[in-house]
């Protein structure tokens, strides 16, 4: 049985053109920050790849290569220079974590940011630094950063915007004064993220590499992979084919009354979705999915293992019994038309069985 992959918001395959490009960071096997001929030529092919993913997302700025978004978003929230730290409820764990103690912001039952909250607290804020996903890792809305950014812009302050799911698939947001990218979630390799910042003034030197303001030897080989994975990145990223199923499905779901979370969200994008199935918990449902060689989950991959309730989830209200029984599906650059109706026909046949075993 050919497995179909389904979690492509957790980590999606690499890219052929990144394992290419990898294989020749490989070759130039020196460290980038040595002054020799060999050093010379590592850090030539850095400064390449670094103008290349420039160039590739738009972006004006600065990039800082990092081990990971993980490590992007603690150098942002670590060594920004502003003031206090405000971050959404509904941030990735990676992000609340690197943002411990900061003003946490709530959101509406739709998952948009809460705007009369954000406004008060700059109104009191000097000079904030405040951090919002422009997608969503688990229920794939987006936020409004175009009213967030006007605001925090007129109080004087930075916005971070973690773009981990967005880049590569959709524009990056020219609103972000700094942005965190991951390349394995578009088709690079593991273990390579950057950090975007609009200007270096923005960030307290942390010493060592990328000009001062990281520390680790810089993984050359995983920074040509990202910048080819970024360059091949096209228009729809993944094909409409396997989207467009994705709409009358919702429909059997809510026939069956299973809750359909894009119903209630307040822009849902099309890669990423949840849906409760009745009567079947969602790590029941993963088990009967894995099963049946189909690959889902139950939210963030650094949460999925965990028993408690997903705090996105309950950042907007969705009842525990509910979010209990909610599982994710992330669609992908190589995701087919038949991986995605092979989903839907077992979703379809698993909730069936469990109404005629509860009837």
């Amino acid at each position: 049985m050919t497995r179909v992959y389904l979690d492509h918001a957790a980590t999606t395959p690499l890219r052929p053109e990144a394992r290419a490009a990898m294989e020749e960071g490989f070759r130039l096997w020196a460290n980038p920050s040595s002054p020799h001929a060999e050093g010379r030529a590592a850090r030539r092919a850095l400064e390449d790849a670094r103008e290349r993913v420039k160039a590739a997302l738009g972006w004006p700025g600065e990039v800082v290569f990092t081990s990971s978004a993980s490590e992007a978003a603690a150098l942002a929230l670590g060594h920004s220079k502003a003031g206090e730290r405000l971050v959404s409820a509904v941030e990735h764990d990676a992000v609340l974590r690197a943002a411990r103690g900061a003003m946490v912001l709530p959101v509406q039952p739709d998952g948009a940011l809460d705007l009369a909250v954000l406004g008060r607290e700059l109104a009191s804020t000097a000079e904030p630094l405040v951090a919002v996903q422009s997608i969503n890792s688990e229920t794939g809305n987006g936020q409004d950063l175009s009213l967030i950014a006007d605001a925090v812009g007129k109080a004087g302050g930075l916005l971070l915007v973690d773009a981990s799911q967005s880049a590569g698939k959709q524009p990056l947001p020219v609103e972000a004064d700094l942005a965190i990218i991951s390349a394995h979630k578009f088709g690079g390799p593991v273990g390579i993220g950057a950090l975007l910042a609009r200007h270096f003034a923005m960030l307290e030197p942390a010493g060592g590499q990328e000009r001062g303001y990281r520390r680790g030897t810089e993984n050359l080989p995983g920074a040509l992979g990202m910048a080819a994975a970024l360059e091949v990145c096209s228009e729809p990223y993944c094909t409409p084919d396997a989207t467009a199923l994705l709409q009358p499905f919702a429909a059997e779901v809510r026939a069956l009354g299973g809750t359909w979370l894009g119903d209630r969200l307040a822009a849902p994008t099309g890669l990423i979705h949840s849906l409760a199935m009745p009567r079947l918990s969602g790590s029941a449902q993963l088990m009967r999915f894995d099963m049946q060689g189909i690959a889902v989950s139950q939210g963030s991959a650094c949460s999925s293992g965990s028993m408690r309730t997903s705090h996105v989830l309950e950042a907007m209200g969705v009842p525990k019994e509910e979010a209990a029984r909610m599982i994710r599906v992330s669609l992908g650059w190589n995701t087919t038309r038949a991986e995605v109706e092979r989903f839907c026909d077992v979703w379809l046949a698993i909730a069936r069985q469990a109404r005629e075993r509860a009837a």
